[in-house]
């Protein structure tokens, strides 16, 4: 598996940004994390009809939308099922303003939780562990997005994104469908 997922944002939000479409790069790449981490299978497409209701009003996916989406998937169960952690969130560079960065960290956990509440709505009670994170994440989406440029915004938009990252994981672990690759021809790409 590869430690760098192919896919960047600077990409991803250039690709649907050609398409007539709705949605930011870390807001789709946080949904596909949640139902992924609440026990989507792996094997079901059934999260490709959830993105187009949600941020193409119905009106199908082209082929070059869906394809990226599919890459988007299939790269965040290579990384959630990765031993070594490399699951990282399709979040804009370093080199961008903290208000981008931090806008983007808010979309990215509003759709984690809208992804994970799609999944988890019909499933069994989980455990106060997951059900904090799922509040945490709800306040981080609320955060203000008058963020100032300076070391200190920075350093807690580093523990935010890494509490973030790390808290994702742990809702994987916990409820996620890992696949069972042996008996089956697919692969993960």
């Amino acid at each position: 598996m590869s430690e760098q997922n192919s896919l960047s944002f600077a990409n991803v939000q250039a690709a649907l940004g050609g398409e007539n479409f709705q949605g930011h790069a870390s807001e789709i790449h946080g949904l596909l994390t949640g139902i992924i981490s609440s026990g989507f299978p792996f094997e079901d497409e059934g999260y490709l009809p959830i993105i187009n209701d949600f941020f193409n009003n119905g009106e199908g996916l082209g082929k070059q939308l869906k394809d990226l989406i599919k890459t988007m998937y299939g790269e965040i169960w290579q990384a959630v099922l990765d031993d070594n952690f490399t699951f990282q969130l399709l979040v804009p560079d370093d080199d961008e303003a903290m208000v981008e960065r931090g806008h983007a960290i808010g979309l990215w956990v509003q759709g984690f939780n809208l992804g994970f509440g799609l999944q988890q709505q019909n499933k069994a009670k989980f455990s106060e562990e997951v059900d904090e994170i799922i509040k945490d994440f709800a306040d981080i989406a609320n955060l203000s997005n008058e963020l100032d440029e300076d070391e200190d915004t920075e350093q807690a938009y580093y523990e935010i994104l890494e509490y973030v990252r790390i808290s994702a994981l742990l809702c994987f672990a916990e409820l996620g469908a890992k696949p069972d690759l042996s008996a089956s021809t697919k692969t993960l790409h």
